[in-house]
């Protein structure tokens, strides 16, 4: 072996047991990237828009809950800074 040879990596052909055949066992690949618009787009209006045409369901009470739901966190946010609430409520 000389000193300034680089000695090359062993290859094996390794399949792992239970492999169908399909595709690349190793590939890391999200089960609903086949039914989603918006992985691969060009431009940042594309992305956005599909993104939002992602997000729409047509159950609204899924939507009423999301709104709920960020209401609360907000509200818990302004408690934990202390915000002044009283600006939101009427004057007596």
């Amino acid at each position: 072996m000389g000193i300034f040879k680089l000695r090359k990596n062993k290859k094996f052909d390794y399949t792992p047991r239970y492999y169908k055949g399909e595709g690349n066992p190793y590939e890391v690949k999200h089960k609903f990237d086949d039914f989603r618009k918006s992985i691969d787009n060009k431009g940042i209006k594309t992305k956005f828009l599909n993104a939002m045409d992602d997000y729409k369901s047509p159950d609204k009470s899924v939507n009423k809950r999301i709104y709920i739901i960020a209401g609360i966190l907000i509200l818990i946010f302004l408690l934990l800074i202390d915000f002044d609430l009283s600006i939101f409520l009427p004057n007596r």
